[in-house]
């Protein structure tokens, strides 16, 4: 079972909103995920509003073995990167 951690999206046509999701990879664009684990707001004002995963479910997916998407994989670097200057 490969999985990986990827964005759904949902909302409205013009307001998007993503979930960051583990999923198996054959499931599809709207397949049923494992685990969902945090959201993504593109239109958020600030970094802390637009992205929210929860840190332990997602470290426990990747020592299982889960890949990420490149989207979320630079999400996740940009959220350590402003934790690191606070």
């Amino acid at each position: 079972m490969a999985v990986v951690i990827r964005l759904q999206r949902f909302g409205k046509r013009t307001q998007p909103h993503y979930r960051i999701v583990a999923i198996e990879k054959k499931r599809g664009p709207f397949g049923k995920p494992l685990e969902v684990l945090g959201h993504y707001n593109p239109r958020a004002d600030k970094l802390k509003d637009k992205v929210h995963i929860k840190a332990a479910n997602y470290e426990k997916w990747i020592k299982c073995g889960a890949r990420t998407s490149q989207t979320v994989s630079s999400l996740v670097k940009k959220i350590s990167q402003e934790s690191d200057k606070v």
